[in-house]
Parts: structure tokens; sequence; C-alpha cells
């Protein structure tokens, strides 16, 4: 049987977080932001809060959980949960337009 003094300290080491310096991970969030940056400025896509513009107010009684975006296809898909069902719906980033959903 191990002392309690390792089993804490195991224990505490299996709890703590672990450290990692911030630019020892590659910061995937920022590279999304240049990349819809960079292709909302060359009118490749919309701006994200127009395209939730046109989107949200037609999922009524669904609460809103994120967009994803595609870059290569200019593709926003953003989640919706309702009654305990994902909705996914697919809007062309250039046009605005619904082009597809599922969850429904």
């Amino acid at each position: 049987m191990q002392s309690p003094m390792f089993m804490f300290a195991l224990l505490a080491l299996t709890l703590s977080p672990s450290v990692i310096p911030a630019d020892a991970m590659p910061c995937q969030k920022r590279r999304d932001q240049d990349r819809a940056f960079e292709a909302r400025k060359q009118g490749r896509i919309l701006p994200l809060p127009e395209i939730e513009r046109r989107v949200i107010p037609t999922m009524a009684g669904a609460q809103y959980l994120g967009p994803e975006v595609d870059f290569d296809t200019g593709v926003y898909t953003l989640k919706f949960l309702r009654n305990g069902t994902v909705i996914w719906v697919r809007v062309d980033g250039r046009s605005g337009q619904v082009i597809g959903h599922t969850g429904y």
C-alpha cells in the first residue's frame, strides 16, 4: 500500500491543470479570425453578424450555440439546440442564403 503522502501527491498532480506556455501551442482561434477578416475584406464571405442577423430569427424556439466557418468553401455552419436536438444550418457565406440543414 502506498503512503498517504504519495497518494496525495499523485492526486494533486492528476487534478492540477497542465501548465503550457501560451506561445507553445498554435493559436488556431487567432488564425481563424485572421482568415475570416481576410475573406470578408476580399469580399469572399459576408461578416458573421450579417449571417447571424439573417438566420437566427428563423430559428424560433432554438438556442443559438455558435458558428463554424469553412474557409475553403465559404460556408458558415450555425449550430442550434431545440428540445434536446442539435440543428446545424449551413449558409452560403457569399450570398447569406441557407443551403442546407440537419437535425430538424
